[in-house]
């Protein structure tokens, strides 16, 4: 009885009782105090995105120079010259190549390994190294290396190698379609290891006793596959490639340092075209136009990605 009576919702009826039960703790002194933590990042997401957006936006209806002091209004002049210039045309076109081609692949390849990765065998740990171990240089350096290897000269790695077995050296960096493969191939080997690593995290999570029961209903190893494995793989293949498209979008080192952008402008990217056609001319204007444009596309691309995994999430879960 001393207890019932010390009770805050004793004496009450049922319907004040869940009105009290269900009343925040604290009231709305704690609820101001669980707002004021979110105030820091706010001030964050303003300062270092919002205002430097909308500065952009500004910049990207002017011919700022990036030294004059004023620069003149020339309202949407600068999107015209981006949608007529061949150059950035064709960094939008291998950009878009380069996303959509290394998520596509990366996954197709890193899942599969993945599974074998998390199989017991002698020297697992050491594999696993080996295969994340491209992830660990910058894309710069590997860049540099690929470039060495896969030179067009005869004095190319690749092609001194050919060369032993009496075939020609082969244009990998000089011909269009050869250099795009080669960029696309060195990113998806570069990057394959470490998203299967990060399904290999999530391997690990799935209980066994599916599996058990799987093989005890006569599944095969493939329909194991497709039946558990793979649904239960959605979350993190929501994640891994969100990851790559967002990367492949924005890449820009590997490209550059493994052929410059070319030859013509077959490898050209669209950071590279608003580092090397907008801020290293000067044209701060339309590098800004580009760069809302690209802010834009990667965004509007983010969310659908994001739309279409949820719908299959929600089908396999």
């Amino acid at each position: 009885m001393t207890t019932l009576a010390t009770r805050p919702t004793a004496g009450l009826r049922p319907s004040d009782a869940r009105t009290w039960l269900s009343r925040p703790s604290g009231g709305w002194r704690q609820s101001a105090v669980n707002k004021a933590f979110l105030l820091p990042a706010i001030a964050v997401f303003v300062f270092l995105f919002v205002i430097p957006l909308a500065q952009t936006f500004w910049w990207s209806l002017t011919d700022f120079t990036g030294y004059s002091p004023e620069a003149a209004f020339v309202g949407l002049a600068n999107y015209r010259v981006i949608l007529t210039d061949p150059s950035m045309l064709a960094g939008l076109a291998f950009t878009l190549l380069f996303g959509v081609g290394t998520t596509l692949l990366i996954t197709l390849l890193a899942i599969p390994l993945a599974v074998q990765l998390n199989k017991a065998f002698r020297g697992r740990n050491l594999v696993r190294s080996i295969w994340f171990f491209p992830a660990i240089p910058s894309m710069a350096i590997l860049g540099l290396v690929w470039r060495y290897i896969l030179s067009p000269l005869d004095s190319g790695a690749l092609n001194t190698v050919l060369g032993t077995f009496g075939l020609g050296p082969v244009s990998w960096l000089s011909d269009p379609t050869l250099a795009r493969i080669s960029v696309i191939v060195v990113g998806v080997w570069a990057a394959t290891g470490w998203h299967a690593v990060l399904y290999t995290a999530y391997l690990q999570s799935i209980p066994q006793d599916y599996y058990e029961v799987a093989r005890i209903d006569g599944a095969t190893p493939r329909q194991q596959f497709f039946g558990i494995t793979l649904p239960l793989l959605t979350p993190a293949i929501v994640i891994s490639t969100f990851l790559l498209m967002t990367g492949g979008l924005k890449v820009f080192d590997l490209p550059y340092t493994l052929t410059t952008g070319g030859p013509g402008f077959s490898t050209y990217t669209i950071t590279q075209s608003i580092v090397v056609s907008g801020v290293g001319q000067g044209r701060y204007g339309l590098a800004s136009a580009l760069a809302v444009m690209f802010t834009v596309a990667v965004a509007a691309l983010s969310f659908g990605q994001l739309w279409l995994t949820r719908l299959v999430e929600k089908r396999f879960t």
